[in-house]
């Protein structure tokens, strides 16, 4: 199985990043432990922002850009992480999920997740990113992760749960509609398979 991780952090090291090296450690964990093995490609957003910003001027893709592309559109399985900018989605993120195809991750199960300073910003994963996977026709984990500064070492409490164990649900969440989800080159009904599966992810 191939998961990839897209990552929108602008500095190094990253906060964003980090999230998502955990989150994609779960998941290959999770999917380990049902034997499978499990590749994982990380695509940095930070140093494909001119290839991005050539594409909208020319309508072609940059060799880096392009491969960028195909890992994301060819893997089994996504890990879409960004920092909160001006309470949404970086622009860089977005754009970057601007020039792929629109059809390119129908049914592809992805986990989103973002970072951001304050835990004011977490409400960005419902009006920002889950829509625009749902746009795209993804099938978007149900738990989404939101780490703000105070979140990093925290166990959380009798109320909430700590950042932690947010990771270990979505990450376990994902690799069930990974394993769920057909080979590309296996028949097979994916749609009824993910929307099981959907309704069948209750981690309490």
């Amino acid at each position: 199985m191939k998961l990839t991780v897209v990552s929108a952090g602008l500095s190094t090291p990253s906060s964003t990043r980090l999230l998502a090296d955990r989150l994609a450690e779960v998941a290959r964990d999770e999917l380990a432990d049902q034997g499978h093995t499990v590749s994982i490609e990380v695509v940095e957003l930070r140093t494909l922002a001119g290839d991005v910003a050539n594409h909208f001027v020319t309508g072609f893709a940059p060799p880096r850009l392009a491969a960028a592309i195909d890992a994301v559109t060819g893997s089994d399985g996504l890990i879409a992480v960004t920092p909160v900018f001006t309470a949404s989605y970086s622009g860089l993120f977005k754009s970057f999920f601007d020039v792929i195809d629109p059809d390119a991750l129908t049914r592809q199960p992805v986990l989103i997740a973002a970072t951001g300073g304050t835990a004011r910003h977490s409400l960005v994963l419902e009006h920002a990113l889950r829509p625009l996977f749902a746009y795209l026709r993804a099938a978007v984990v149900p738990t989404a992760v939101y780490a703000a500064s105070e979140d990093w070492g925290s166990g959380g409490d009798e109320y909430t749960d700590g950042l932690p164990a947010r990771i270990r649900r979505a990450g376990g969440e994902l690799a069930a509609l990974m394993a769920a989800r057909p080979a590309r080159d296996e028949p097979g009904d994916d749609v009824t398979a993910l929307e099981r599966q959907l309704a069948d992810l209750r981690f309490d």
